[in-house]
């Protein structure tokens, strides 16, 4: 069978499911494995060269809608008529079913129910322990600076949150993604700052500009020095990842 993933995300749910080898390209921003990264690559994720994916001739094309913009991925495929799925998940009981969902579209339905109920049983042991902390500290997820976005209720991130023993500031808003600015995250007064901007990697960001925002020298966060740049590839990315992400956050806080 000949695969081509088109989102960093799908890669590693490939990747999780032991199938790289049914790999024969994959997007620009696929990073991990390692071994997918000698792979041909089709092209940024906002903009796949359809005309390169066609001429991997596979056999089906693991696209995605986690970003806004990638709608026209799925356009493309359309002309080219080229077998899909699409995968969407927003929660990680989600990340989950889509586990399932590439075993069964991969042939190996066993093993993808087996791989999903491991990720959710690595849950359960994390959602057992959280419920026995007696304190839960104030994260704030920086996607971006400026505008800044942020996680909402409706996101893994916010589970992850919960998981570790935290919680994210922003689960007041009913959305995935969420738009404001730094005055309201200076009245919501985190205890951590968890900076994972989305496609940067963590070397080019500089916590101690965060430090400079007006008025944010009075958050608790920036008084204790709790800022943390974070891997944004094991948080921005709706994969079976998101667990090794969980376990350092639950050593942070």
């Amino acid at each position: 069978m000949r695969v081509v993933s088109i989102c960093p995300s799908n890669t590693e749910i490939v990747a999780y499911l032991e199938k790289t080898d049914l790999l024969v390209g994959v997007d620009n921003f696929s990073d991990w494995p390692v071994e997918v990264q000698q792979l041909p690559k089709v092209g940024p994720d906002l903009s796949i060269d359809m005309k390169k994916v066609a001429e991997l001739k596979p056999d089906l094309v693991l696209a995605s809608l986690s970003v806004p913009g990638m709608e026209k991925n799925i356009e493309a495929l359309d002309e080219y008529e080229l077998p899909y799925i699409i995968l969407n998940p927003n929660s990680l009981e989600e990340i989950a079913d889509d586990i399932q969902t590439v075993g069964e579209a991969l042939n190996c339905t066993k093993l993808g129910h087996e791989k999903a109920d491991s990720f959710r049983n690595e849950i359960a042991a994390f959602k057992e322990k959280a419920q026995y902390r007696e304190e839960n500290p104030r994260l704030y997820w920086e996607w971006w600076p400026k505008p800044v976005f942020t996680p909402g209720r409706v996101n893994w991130l916010t589970e992850i949150s919960k998981l570790a023993g935290a919680r994210n500031i922003f689960d007041t808003e009913d959305e995935a993604s969420v738009q404001t600015n730094w005055e309201d995250v200076k009245k919501r007064d985190p205890e951590h700052i968890c900076m994972v901007w989305v496609g940067v990697k963590e070397e080019k960001m500089r916590p101690e500009l965060v430090t400079k925002r007006p008025g944010w020298e009075n958050m608790k966060a920036i008084q204790t020095g709790n800022i943390h740049v974070l891997e944004e590839s094991l948080y921005c990315r709706p994969s079976p990842r998101l667990l090794e992400g969980l376990r350092k956050l639950a050593e942070i806080v």
